[in-house]
């Protein structure tokens, strides 16, 4: 997450572009649905994520009771008031010699929390820890020893390189039916598609439970922006995760949010106040509290309906996301999540069911045709003893010569002389 002042505030010209984009803005605008959101936009400076994914309206009807979020981060500091035991502390994957109460110990996790918690406040937030803060120092060798080429060598980077896939594993078999991810091999450090990883990822679909990831925050255009790069960040690139893009509040693309095709829906993802692992609250940037605050919107969808699956909560963010004008961009995905409508709709989402689609064309098993619908003519003999007799000619001929130049030179040179 990209970390700015805590008394950082938005700006009266910020809060007054929350109005649709402009024609130049299509492609990677988002309309807003009416004047009077916008207006409620205007008047919420200090989170103002909240009026922007009509959470108030989803919370009257769940509040994400019996569900648990599992926040894979860098910990969660969480004896902070704003939790008031709704975290419960799972295994440190990653380790590298921080303990709570650090400053570089749980600064990104318990942001991260604390966004999923103000969408569903009667979730429970389990953490697990998988990455590093940027402070760490065992975030600081580990990026020295890969510029030195030396990661296999190192232990902590061995170790950082499956942090990941144990905690995907460990969240799921823990009773998490979410699972957040504010991070991405492209802002974190670690290595890009990993196989251990892809296959947590398959492991957690096939139980049902939800993945998201934040989209990276290589998306600047600005040449001085040292993150600007773009590349494909993962776990959002994975199959079968939901990766969220940030939407500024005047309702275009973060210029930070990366720009990808995997992309599947926007949050807002700037100015997001939230818990800071040394008390008090901060505001942060990026499409980390981004991801934080869907993952919090699925868990009051699953609250409102527990027997959802993977891809019925997918299904049901894009339908009732706010749509850019083209319907679908790399740069907002399906558009901004719409918290009140995707928790009215899962409310009344039937339970999925996976049946085979049956066959109503003809049938050729048991009873079908015995043959070959295919026919051939006969093909022409005349031809084929024209070719054969023109090689064996051909052959003849090779043999012939062949013997007569191989007569000895010796004797045609004394044939000569003679």
């Amino acid at each position: 997450m990209r970390r700015v002042a805590a008394t950082a505030v938005l700006t009266a010209g910020l809060v007054a572009a929350a109005a649709v984009p402009g024609a130049a803005d299509a492609q990677r605008g988002l309309e807003l649905a009416d004047a009077q959101h916008a207006r409620e936009l205007a008047g919420a400076p200090h989170g103002w994520e909240q009026a922007a994914m009509r959470v108030p309206g989803a919370q009257r009807i769940a509040e994400g009771k019996g569900v648990t979020v599992a926040v894979l981060d860098t910990g969660v500091m969480k004896g902070h008031p704003e939790f008031r035991g709704r975290v419960t502390s799972g295994p440190d994957f990653i380790g590298g010699g921080a303990r709570p109460g650090q400053s570089y110990w749980g600064g990104h996790g318990t942001a991260m929390a604390s966004s999923v918690l103000h969408v569903a406040p009667d979730s429970r937030v389990l953490s697990v820890r998988v990455i590093w803060d940027r402070e760490d120092p065992a975030r600081k060798r580990a990026e020295k020893a890969a510029k030195d080429g030396k990661i296999g060598a190192d232990k902590e980077s061995e170790r950082a390189g499956n942090a990941l896939a144990k905690g995907i594993r460990y969240a799921v078999d823990h009773g998490a039916r979410v699972v957040s991810m504010s991070l991405g091999t492209a802002e974190w450090g670690w290595g890009g598609y990993e196989d251990d990883t892809a296959a947590a990822v398959d492991y957690a679909v096939g139980k049902g439970v939800i993945l998201v990831a934040s989209a990276g925050n290589g998306g600047s255009t600005d040449p001085l922006e040292v993150d600007a790069n773009n590349t494909m960040s993962y776990p959002a690139g994975y199959p079968g995760v939901i990766a969220v893009a940030a939407l500024a509040p005047d309702g275009v693309r973060a210029e930070f949010s990366q720009v990808h095709t995997y992309n599947t829906i926007a949050a807002p993802g700037v100015d997001i106040y939230a818990a800071r692992n040394t008390g008090g609250y901060e505001a942060g940037d990026g499409t980390s509290p981004a991801c934080a605050l869907v993952a919090g919107t699925a868990a009051l969808m699953l609250s409102a309906n527990p027997k959802l699956t993977p891809r019925q909560v997918r299904d049901i963010l894009v339908r009732t996301a706010r749509k850019p004008p083209a319907g679908y961009t790399p740069f907002l995905g399906f558009g901004l999540v719409n918290a009140e409508a995707a928790v009215k709709a899962a409310s009344t989402a039937t339970a999925a069911k996976i049946a085979a689609v049956p066959y109503k064309g003809k049938q050729y098993f048991g009873d079908g045709p015995v043959g070959s619908p295919v026919g051939h003519p006969p093909i022409d003999q005349t031809m084929l003893w024209v070719g054969g007799g023109a090689i064996g000619v051909g052959v003849l001929c090779g043999v012939g010569a062949f013997f007569l130049f191989r007569r000895p030179r010796a004797r045609r040179g004394r044939r000569a002389a003679a």
